[in-house]
């Protein structure tokens, strides 16, 4: 019977050691944001070295405990209000768009929607643009600094999602351990990546600001999150439900 449909006994056991497990790697990953932001500000340097981004580099200063300091990397660039010529050719863009959502098939369903939910965002953001451009509250310099922030967060919460949802199932401990080092590795290597592609976008214009946040900001990193533990969950168990464990 698959695990979806069998009875799942929660034991002592299980809740202290999925606790134990959680607690031991949010501690690891606090312990070494140092070196990570260390890391961070390495790979955001010689991405705008090498890559076409008109940019800075700034430094932001963190307190987890007096005794853990860390400084959060973030690209510093000027923000450019969108010129008449990049405004006309998203209105284009963005209405070809919306038309193609219509063209689809019915099996392509979800991809309609979610063409259509883009292009309700970035229409109200070139809305925006048109009639209060100077009042835009935003730059890229505290854009990029909370994407960061909020993605720290976000990997420091995979360990409690997970401890919640994969640790007390009946897998063995290798398979979380490895689940949890893959994931939090993978976003960690994602995060910079992320945020040198954002840069090379709005370094053209804060037009798009918007659309990249509600859309290809944390979302892509949730995302990534349910994908790794739906891949973990399809692993075979060595203690199936149901089944007793020594």
């Amino acid at each position: 019977m698959h695990r979806s449909m069998s009875r799942f006994d929660l034991k002592a056991r299980d809740v202290i050691g999925s606790g134990g497990l959680a607690l031991f790697f949010v501690v690891v990953w606090v312990i070494s944001l140092p070196r990570l932001c260390r890391f961070w500000k390495y790979v955001l340097d010689k991405g705008i070295t090498l890559v076409p981004i008109h940019a800075g580099l700034g430094l932001s200063e963190h307190h987890v405990t007096r005794y853990i300091r860390f400084f959060i990397p973030y690209p510093r660039m000027q923000p450019i209000a969108p010129d008449a010529q990049t405004w006309g050719w998203t209105a284009i863009a963005v209405a070809a768009l919306f038309a193609t959502s219509f063209l689809l098939p019915e099996t392509q369903m979800p991809l309609r929607y979610l063409l259509r939910i883009v292009c309700f965002i970035q229409g109200t953001g070139l809305l925006y643009f048109l009639w209060e451009p100077a009042r835009f509250p935003h730059t890229p310099d505290s854009y990029f600094e909370g994407l960061i922030t909020y993605g720290i967060a976000m990997i420091s919460f995979v360990p409690i999602l997970f401890g919640f949802t994969y640790y007390i199932m009946n897998f063995s401990i290798l398979q979380k351990v490895f689940l949890t080092v893959v994931a939090m590795t993978h976003l960690t290597l994602f995060l910079p990546l992320l945020i040198l592609l954002q840069a090379m976008v709005l370094q053209k214009s804060v037009l798009f600001m918007p659309l990249l946040y509600i859309v290809f900001g944390l979302p892509v990193e949730v995302l990534m999150i349910i994908a790794f533990y739906s891949w973990g969950m399809s692993w075979p168990s060595p203690h199936p439900t149901g089944e007793s464990r020594p």
